[in-house]
């Protein structure tokens, strides 16, 4: 075994995106850094695989333009061109009853949609309601009504009523919350609105009333593992940070002399690339702060001893699993992009034909979320119960010949989002040179990749504060970050191109990065 540069002055554990964006920060700021990822690559759960001659991802992810410090990192990672983002909200809604008596989902002339408006914020959102002809004129008229009303619900960070109670006590009867609340909350939190949290569902739609453009929708052009994982390694590797993949710490404790002991192990066998060989892997690396950006659950078992009683909590967090149904046709079944459903165990449909590298048909990604009812399911019952739900919701699928189907599980790919789970949230340690990253911490935002973001860069400024000085700029944009408001620390909300033009830097801890993306304009 290696002794040498088993030293570091900060150790970031778990190379997801609050890992990536921690790391990255950190290393900005001058200081060395070495990332730990127990994976074969970087990324976490927004990774890729192949699939014969194809690039599969194993779960979905879109994001919304609100989500600033999501796309702040693809600029820093010179990937906004790889993402395309509508000009304005469109999104098609797949499963309502009126929907049924559509000859073919290709003609979108009639199709069930929320579109947004050009007027100001909140008026933008005017016209969503008003041409979502599932519900009845009242119930768009309370619709609209409890839209406004719910981003100024004050809610205490352990509330026990659920979204869907609230809505209920708002005028919002079963066929409102069913076919267009539900709609959002399974977006935002993966919940029905019945489960979930009211206080992150108010989050949700400040986030979508905040700004005119905030709730246009986005979606990857290329494959997550181009997306993240390539460019993060190159970003890192240029800004001297060493990354360790394959690996992971068995043990993390404080050290008498000061700073922290991070003990290596090699990571359990199956990825697809050889871990870290033991003669460039160190057994212990001591660090002068510590960041652990990995799931709740393993934080808690990875945490000193100091904090016992905090991780304790953190293990009560409860997982919630997401099982996508892949598909691979021999012909173009529908032209949408993608499209939320209801009335369905499956809530998403992503056209993944490009990103995949499919040439010939279509791949469509069919995305089940809170899926406890169907992750332990053998493939052949999944396919025997979600492809007929693509027939009846696409019926040209149903002619189409299916020229390969394959199922992806995450058991863990959130937290549940419940009434009382925020509580169980992790806030930052009182211990000097220790932050916690993760999607799943009390960022004020849902578990989601804005989140992990935001986790990661709260953490990085946290280990500045307390091993750089107590510089009050830094604390304050940690505070900042942390805060469940619409607007992120040194993040323009208008610096976000629609039509592949750069438009003003973004600056982020006083790097300034442009944004340029791809238009994403829906089918007419």
């Amino acid at each position: 075994m290696a002794q040498a540069d088993n030293r570091a002055d900060v150790v970031v554990v778990g190379g997801g995106l609050a890992g990536i964006s921690a790391a990255i920060e950190l290393a900005e700021a001058g200081l060395r850094v070495t990332l730990l990822e127990a994976r074969p690559w970087l990324g976490g759960a927004t990774c890729s695989f192949a699939r014969r001659g194809l690039t599969i991802d194993n779960g979905q992810h879109a994001f919304i333009r609100g989500c600033e410090a999501y796309l702040d990192l693809l600029a820093k990672l010179g990937v906004l061109g790889s993402v395309a983002i509508q000009d304005r909200l469109y999104l098609p809604v797949l499963g309502a009853a009126s929907e049924q008596a559509l000859p073919s989902q290709l003609a979108l002339s009639s199709q069930l949609a929320l579109r947004r408006s050009g007027l100001p914020s909140p008026l933008h959102l005017a016209s969503a309601l008003a041409g979502y002809r599932q519900l009845t004129v009242a119930e768009r008229v309370k619709a609209a009504a409890a839209a406004l009303a719910l981003p100024l619900t004050p809610h205490g960070r352990g509330g026990r009523e659920s979204f869907g109670a609230w809505l209920a006590r708002h005028g919002q009867n079963e066929n409102a919350r069913r076919t267009f609340w539900d709609v959002l909350s399974v977006a935002a939190l993966g919940l029905p609105s019945a489960e979930a949290d009211l206080g992150l569902a108010g989050v949700a739609m400040r986030t979508v009333l905040g700004g005119r453009e905030n709730a246009d929708i986005g979606i990857p052009l290329v494959p997550l593992s181009r997306l993240h994982a390539s460019p993060a390694v190159a970003l890192l590797t240029h800004l001297g940070c060493r990354i360790l993949l394959g690996v992971r710490a068995a043990g993390c404790q404080l050290s008498h002399r000061g700073g922290y002991e991070i003990a290596v192990a090699p990571a359990p066998p199956g990825g697809a690339a050889a871990p870290v060989s033991s003669a460039a892997r160190p057994r212990l690396i001591r660090a002068a702060a510590l960041v652990l950006a990995v799931p709740a659950w393993e934080a808690a078992t990875l945490a000193p001893a100091e904090l016992e009683a905090d991780a304790a909590a953190w293990a009560r967090l409860q997982p919630s699993p997401v099982v996508s149904l892949h598909v691979l046709y021999a012909s173009k079944v529908t032209s949408l992009p993608f499209a939320a459903v209801v009335d369905s165990p499956v809530r998403w449909v992503i056209d993944k034909t490009g990103p995949a590298g499919l040439h010939t048909g279509q791949y469509l990604a069919a995305s089940v979320p809170a899926a406890d009812k169907f992750v332990d399911l053998p493939s052949s019952r999944l396919r025997a119960e979600l492809l007929p739900e693509l027939e009846r919701l696409l019926p040209a699928a149903a002619d189409a010949e299916v020229d390969d189907l394959f199922t992806t599980r995450e058991r863990r790919a959130f937290i549940r989002q419940v009434p009382g789970s925020a509580r169980l949230r992790a806030r930052q340690p009182g211990i000097r040179g220790l932050a916690l990253a993760g999607a799943w911490t009390d960022t004020g935002w849902p578990d989601s990749m804005e989140g992990a973001v935001r986790s990661g860069l709260g953490a990085a400024w946290k280990v500045l504060h307390d091993v750089a000085g107590d510089s009050a700029d830094v604390a304050g944009a940690a505070h900042e970050i942390a805060e469940p408001a619409i607007a992120t620390s040194g993040v323009a909300t208008s610096g976000v191109a629609t039509s592949g033009v750069a438009t003003s830097g973004v600056a982020t801890s006083g790097v300034a990065t442009s944004r340029a993306v791809t238009s994403l304009a829906p089918a007419r």
